[in-house]
């Protein structure tokens, strides 16, 4: 079982940047984690994911070019750095994990099991 844990959300202006902390309590070397989003009256909607090693990395078309997924194995924990922010993107953000046996076991559209509590972003 990993427990996974948000940070970093808050509110920001239009253009603004925000960085998205996940912290796992195990280590990242065997699962994938994705950030996820959720805004009101909407679906769950995948961001972005990265392999176990963080050698490859999946993205919404909604924010290729303006956010980035990181992963620090020593901290067992995943970055979600967000920049070019638009009101769009307000949305309660989570992350969830997911053992790896394939790199392709990391898209966005795969179930993940282990999920996080979440953080809120508001751009305004």
């Amino acid at each position: 079982h990993v427990q996974l844990v948000e940070s970093g959300g808050g509110s920001v202006q239009a253009g603004g940047s925000l960085r998205l902390s996940c912290t796992a309590s195990a280590s990242l070397s065997l699962v994938c984690v994705g950030w996820f989003r959720q805004a009101p009256g909407k679906g769950r909607e995948g961001v972005a994911s990265i392999s176990a090693g963080g050698s490859t990395s999946y993205y919404a078309d909604t924010v290729k070019g303006r956010f980035t997924i990181v992963g620090d194995n020593g901290k067992s924990t995943v970055y979600l750095e967000m920049s070019s922010l638009e009101p769009e993107d307000t949305a309660l953000y989570y992350c969830g994990a997911r053992l790896m046996s394939r790199v392709w076991d990391c898209k966005l559209d795969m179930e993940y099991n282990y999920w996080g509590q979440g953080t809120q972003v508001t751009v305004s």
